[in-house]
C-alpha cells in the first residue's frame, strides 16, 4: 500500500514538446526533489529531449546526477570561496555571482550571474570593470540573469535584460551566450531579434515538468477503515470523536511531505480571508487534508503520522474500502512518493 504518483506519460511528454517548441535551445532544470519526479527520471527525460545541458541546484545534486546524464551539468547555486569541495567532472559548469568567486575558480567552466531586480545574487554594474582580468583565468560559458515572476510595478522583462546586455557591451565583455529565467516565448523572441549574435537559452523547470496539471496525479492507498462513535477516543492524542463516522488510514504522511506546506504569496481579499479562516480552524485542531473522497477534501482526524494519515469521515459519507485509492492534492516540489506508475 503506497502513495503513488500516476503519470499520463503521453500527455506529459506532449506538454514537454510544446515547451521545447516555444523555447528552442532551452536548458531543463532538475533540482530539489526533481519537481516530484526524482532526479533520475528527469535526467532520462532531458536525454530523451536531446538536451546538451541540464541545470541542477547544488554541487551535491550534480554529484548524484552525473551518472544519469551524460551532457553538461550547470550548477545554479553560485560558487562561494571556501565552500566544501565536491568531486565533479569537467563537464560541470559553475554559476558565479561575484568577482571573488570568478577568481576562485581558476581553470573552471563558469557562467556569471548578474544582479537582477530579484536582488538575490549577482555581480553589480560596478563589478563589470573588475571582471576583465578575472575572466582571463576561467573558461567563460556566458552570463545569466534570473528574473522575477511577478512585475507589480509594470516593468518589462525584455527591457531589464536589454539594459544588462548594454552594460556588458559597454564593458566590452563577451556576449556570445546569455542564460535567462522566467521569460515568455515572445520575450525570448524579442531578445533574439535585438541581439542576433547572442545565443539566448531559457532555463526552465516548473513550466516544463509541471505545466500540465492534468498529466499527473497523486493517490494514497487506503490501509484501514474503522467505525467510530461520537465521544470515543482515538489516535496518538486520544481526542474524542465529534460525531459518528469512520477513521480512514491512508498511505502518505510527513515523510512523504503530507501536511507540509511552503508559504505562499497571497493577493486579494478573498484568498486572505480563506487563509485567516484556515488558521482559525487550525487552532482548534481542524486541519483540511489533501486527500479527496466522495468529491471533497477530507479533514485530518489528527496531524499526519510519519508514513500514513488518519482522516475522519462523517457518518453520512460511505467510507472507502481497504485497497481503494484517494486522490491527494499535493505540491510536487515538497512530495516524496513511494512509487511512480506510467499509464
Amino acid at each position: 500500500m503506497a502513495l503513488t504518483l500516476y503519470v499520463d506519460t503521453a500527455r506529459w511528454r506532449a506538454h514537454q514538446k510544446t515547451v521545447v517548441d516555444q523555447f528552442p535551445d532551452l536548458i531543463p532544470v532538475c533540482k530539489g526533489n526533481g519537481y516530484g519526479f526524482g532526479h533520475e527520471r528527469l535526467a532520462e527525460e532531458a536525454t530523451r529531449l536531446g538536451s546538451d545541458m541540464l541545470a541542477v541546484g547544488t554541487t551535491y545534486e550534480a554529484a548524484r546526477i552525473k551518472d544519469w546524464f551524460s551532457g553538461d551539468l550547470l550548477v545554479l547555486t553560485p560558487y562561494r570561496v571556501g565552500e566544501e569541495p565536491v568531486p565533479l567532472p569537467d563537464r560541470v559548469v559553475r554559476s558565479v555571482s561575484s568577482v571573488e568567486g570568478v577568481r576562485g575558480l581558476v581553470g573552471a567552466r563558469v557562467v556569471i550571474e548578474v544582479m537582477s531586480t530579484m536582488r538575490r545574487h549577482g555581480v553589480s554594474e560596478d563589478d563589470l570593470v573588475k571582471l576583465h582580468s578575472a575572466i582571463d583565468n576561467v573558461r567563460l560559458e556566458g552570463f545569466a540573469i534570473h528574473l522575477p515572476l511577478d512585475r507589480t510595478d509594470g516593468s518589462d522583462a525584455v527591457e531589464e535584460v536589454f539594459t544588462w546586455m548594454e552594460r556588458l557591451r559597454a564593458a566590452r565583455l563577451p556576449l556570445h551566450t546569455m542564460l535567462v529565467s522566467h521569460v515568455k516565448p515572445n520575450e525570448l523572441a524579442q531578445l533574439r531579434q535585438q541581439f542576433p549574435q547572442t545565443r539566448f537559452r531559457a532555463r526552465i523547470g516548473t513550466r516544463l515538468w509541471l505545466g500540465d496539471h492534468q498529466a499527473t496525479e497523486y493517490r494514497g492507498a487506503v490501509l484501514d477503515v474503522t467505525r467510530i462513535a461520537k465521544g470515543e477516543r482515538y489516535g496518538y492524542r486520544q481526542q474524542r470523536a465529534a460525531g459518528d463516522g469512520h477513521l480512514v488510514v491512508v498511505a502518505g504522511g510527513t515523510s512523504h511531505g503530507v501536511g507540509l506546506e511552503a508559504p505562499k504569496a497571497v493577493h486579494g481579499v478573498m484568498p486572505r480571508a480563506k487563509g485567516v479562516a484556515r488558521a482559525g480552524l487550525a487552532t482548534v485542531n481542524r486541519n483540511l487534508s489533501p486527500f479527496v473522497w466522495a468529491g471533497k477534501q477530507r479533514w485530518f482526524a489528527e496531524p499526519p503520522h510519519m508514513q500514513v494519515s488518519l482522516l475522519f469521515l462523517p457518518g453520512d459519507v460511505a467510507p472507502p474500502a481497504v485497497g481503494d485509492e484517494l486522490v491527494a492534492h499535493l505540491r510536487h516540489t515538497t512530495t516524496q512518493f513511494d512509487r511512480v506508475l506510467d499509464r
